[in-house]
């Protein structure tokens, strides 16, 4: 089969641990620019903090951001299509999570915003601040989320993580069942809560089609769950080998981890 697009997320995959990207990857995916791939990342990330990457890898294609909630146009810096969530419910979700005390934070046009800074929120601002000032994405600490959800004009997703595990699962089930939202784990300790449809595999699909494309016409590579929409749907679908077992067991094809020139490898391979 002759593939048009190779579809990447960003933490766990393309990045290593230090949020770099290796330069063999670099390497690999300009040739296959240059071959006439198209290369897509596929992120569960805003948009506001993919610009180091973005631009490292000089893309000219929309970015697929907050695990599919929306399409981003970043040289014409707008949103081309996009299913956020109705401020009501982000507000009837939020008193939930203020029930449950689990914080997180919400990302909303172009910012993410959180009442409290745990942990999660300081790690990521602490990547932000090593960033040169034009591609530091926008944090901002507001008094109330569910007063901040009224105010904005799109609410992208929620990115939710407590230090117990469990509790998460629990609270997590609980929303699923309550307002039936997508939940996605994005990471060990993170939940992804989007308005129900939103997801990498859909979003992903629709641009494709928008292209004259389909599924069969990607490879894609990834490491979590919130990865399984595209990789289970794409023509290769390829997992890394820091993927949980589950993952890997859902997929064709298993690669090296992204501490190592996995991807820059698989393309050689099975692209150029």
């Amino acid at each position: 089969m002759r593939y048009r697009v190779i579809a990447l997320d960003l933490d766990g995959t393309l990045l290593t641990p230090q949020k770099t990207i290796l330069p063999e990857s670099l390497e690999a995916i300009k040739r296959a620019r240059e071959a006439g791939y198209q290369v897509l990342i596929v992120t569960g990330r805003h948009h506001v903090a993919i610009h180091p990457f973005y631009q490292a890898l000089a893309l000219d294609t929309p970015a697929i951001c907050c695990n599919g909630t929306y399409l981003y146009d970043y040289h014409a810096k707008n949103v081309i299509s996009s299913s956020p969530m109705p401020a009501p419910q982000a507000q009837e979700l939020i008193d939930l999570l203020e029930t449950h005390q689990i914080h997180g934070l919400m990302y909303v046009d172009d910012a993410m915003l959180y009442q409290l800074p745990t942990g999660h929120v300081l790690r990521t601002e602490n990547w932000a601040r090593s960033l040169p000032a034009h591609q530091r994405p926008v944090f901002l600490q507001v008094p109330s989320l569910r007063d901040a959800a009224s105010q904005a004009n799109a609410i992208w997703k929620f990115a939710l993580t407590d230090e117990n595990i469990d509790r998460l699962h629990e609270v997590v089930a609980h929303i699923e069942k309550a307002f039936g939202f997508a939940c996605e784990w994005s990471w060990h300790d993170q939940v992804d809560v989007a308005l129900a449809g939103n997801s990498k595999g859909n979003r992903l699909a629709e641009w494709l089609a928008s292209q004259g494309m389909t599924m069969q016409d990607v490879v894609a590579f990834g490491d979590n769950y919130n990865d399984l929409s595209m990789l289970e749907r794409a023509g290769l679908g390829i997992a890394m080998g820091n993927a949980d077992r589950a993952i890997q067991d859902r997929v064709s094809t298993v690669i090296g981890p992204n501490t190592e020139p996995s991807i820059a490898n698989a393309i050689y391979q099975y692209l150029l």
